[in-house]
C-alpha cells in the first residue's frame, strides 16, 4: 500500500487498440496504487480504447506519431512526478508487482527497476521471443559489459532523474533497448524484480512483429554501440581491414622477395587502399571517442542536476 508519505507516482500506459484490456489494466493499477495517477496515452486507436480508459478513471491523452518510442517521448515530457511506472495496456503485466518495484526503487535510491517477466502459461510468451530475448540480452552484455535479465520488458519503474535526463531517440519497440543502454552508459543504480507475465486475454493481439521489430532492435544496438563505443566499433573495422590487407599482401611480398618485382598492381593498389582506410578508421574512432566522452559528461551532469526518489517520511 502506498501512503501519502510516498513520492508522487504516475502510471504510464501507452496503448493502441486495447479496448479489450485497457479497462481492467487501469483498474488493476488503481487498486494496487490507489494514490497514483494513471495516464493512458493513445496512439491512434481505431476502437474504444480512449473512452474505456476514461471511464475506468485514467487521464487520457493522444500521441499522433505512430510508434511506442514516440509515445514514451511524449509521456516523459508531459508528466511531472517523482516515480514513474511504465507498463503496457494489454493486461500482460501484473499490477500487484508495482508496489514491490517502487519499494525497491525508493529504498535503494535506484533510477530504474526492471520487471523480469516470469510466464507460467505457454501462450503468454512466444517461443521465438524467448530465444530472441536471450540472444539480444547476451549480445548487449557482450557489447556493453553488463545487461539485465530481460532487456525487452516493458514493465519498468523510473526515478524522475532518469525520465528527465533520457533523450528518447527511438520511435518503436526498440525503446526498451535504448533505456537499458542509457542506464548502463551513465552507470545508474538499477535493479530487477521478478513479476508474473500473463497470457493475453481473448481479443487482444500483440503489436510486436518478430522479424521486423527484431531487425530494428538489432540496428538500434549496432547504432548505440557505434555512438557509445566508437574506438571499439571503428577499431574492429580497421583491424579486420588490416588483417585482410596483410593476407592479400603475402603473395605480393613473396613474389617481390623472389624476383624484386610487383606484377600484381591491382592487388597492390587494393592492399594500399585497405591499409589507408584501416588507419583512418583507427583515428576516426579516437576522435569520436573524445566527442562521446564530452556527450556522456553532459548527460551525466544533466542527470545529476535532478534529485533522486525521496525516501518516504517516517
Amino acid at each position: 500500500m502506498v501512503t501519502s508519505a510516498q513520492p508522487r507516482i504516475a502510471v504510464l500506459l501507452p496503448c493502441y487498440n486495447e479496448e479489450a484490456t485497457i479497462g481492467a489494466t487501469v483498474a488493476g493499477f488503481r487498486e494496487a496504487l490507489p494514490h497514483a495517477v494513471v495516464h493512458v496515452y493513445d496512439n491512434n486507436s481505431s476502437d474504444r480504447t480512449c473512452a474505456i480508459a476514461a471511464e475506468a478513471g485514467a487521464v487520457v491523452r493522444t500521441e499522433r506519431q505512430q510508434g511506442k518510442g514516440h509515445v514514451v517521448r511524449r509521456m516523459f515530457a508531459d508528466i511531472d512526478a517523482d516515480v514513474y511506472i511504465m507498463a503496457d495496456g494489454d493486461l500482460t503485466y501484473d499490477p500487484a508487482s508495482a508496489s514491490a518495484m517502487i519499494g525497491l526503487l525508493v529504498a535503494d535510491q535506484l533510477d530504474m527497476v526492471v520487471g523480469i517477466r516470469k510466464h507460467d502459461a505457454a501462450e503468454a510468451y512466444r517461443g521465438g521471443h524467448v530465444i530472441g530475448n536471450r540472444v539480444f540480452t547476451s549480445l548487449l552484455a557482450g557489447l556493453f559489459g553488463r545487461s539485465f535479465s530481460d532487456i525487452f520488458s516493458g514493465y519498468r519503474v523510473f526515478s524522475r532523474r532518469f525520465v528527465k535526463s533520457f533523450p528518447v531517440l527511438s520511435s518503436g519497440f526498440e525503446i526498451e533497448t535504448e533505456m537499458s543502454v542509457h542506464a548502463l552508459e551513465l552507470r545508474m543504480p538499477v535493479g530487477q524484480v521478478e513479476t508474473r507475465y500473463l497470457a493475453r486475454p481473448e481479443g487482444s493481439d500483440s503489436k510486436l512483429s518478430t522479424f521486423r521489430d527484431g531487425w530494428r532492435i538489432l540496428k538500434t544496438i549496432a547504432t548505440l554501440y557505434r555512438l557509445e563505443r566508437p574506438v571499439l566499433f571503428f577499431g574492429t573495422i580497421g583491424a579486420l581491414l588490416m588483417i585482410a590487407a596483410l593476407i592479400l599482401s603475402i603473395p605480393l611480398i613473396v613474389t617481390y622477395a623472389e624476383t624484386g618485382l610487383v606484377p600484381r598492381f591491382p592487388t597492390a593498389i587494393l592492399v594500399t587502399g585497405m591499409v589507408i582506410v584501416a588507419v583512418l578508421c583507427f583515428f576516426a574512432g579516437l576522435i569520436l571517442d573524445t566527442v562521446t566522452r564530452g556527450r556522456r559528461e553532459m548527460r551525466r551532469l544533466a542527470y545529476l542536476s535532478l534529485g533522486g526518489p525521496a525516501a518516504p517520511a517516517a
